[in-house]
């Protein structure tokens, strides 16, 4: 069985194309490309944790003061959608006497803000006030009593 020139040339051109595709999908398979990640924001831990095991505690005596509700939005500087009045609310950008009526109703009308991003649900509200205030509001998690 004879083949002729062109179908050697067809044959050799397969040949050269399959060398060259092998090359190009093997090329780098020893070693690992690095993989980048972005964020939009960057995490920093402003205060270090340090664990340290306290001793044996006996049953901690009551305390006459109640933890404010509020506590968790007085220690960030943040305003606890959760537990704002209308005062507080009104000192963030975007919100005024309406806005902060609206959301105190329908803090009242639905229960608490399980997150920030659950303020767009109070009419007047949209993506834009939000971006603007995200950062200075937080959402205290009340604790279900049995």
């Amino acid at each position: 069985m004879k083949i002729s020139k062109v179908e050697f040339a067809a044959v050799l051109l397969a040949a050269v194309f399959l060398a060259f595709t092998g090359g190009w999908f093997l090329r780098g398979a020893t070693q690992a490309q690095p993989v980048w990640v972005e964020t939009e924001r960057t995490l920093a831990q402003e205060t270090p944790i340090v664990f340290t095991p306290a001793p044996t505690e006996t049953a901690a005596a009551p305390t006459d003061t109640p933890a404010a509700p509020s506590a968790a939005g007085a220690n960030t500087g943040k305003v606890d959608l959760n537990t704002a009045t209308a005062e507080e609310l009104m000192t963030l950008p975007g919100i005024g006497e309406k806005r902060a009526a609206d959301i105190i109703a329908y803090r009242e009308a639905n229960g608490p803000f399980r997150i920030p991003e659950d303020l767009t649900r109070v009419s007047g509200i949209g993506e834009g006030i939000l971006a603007g205030l995200i950062d200075q509001v937080t959402v205290s998690q009340e604790e279900e009593t049995p």
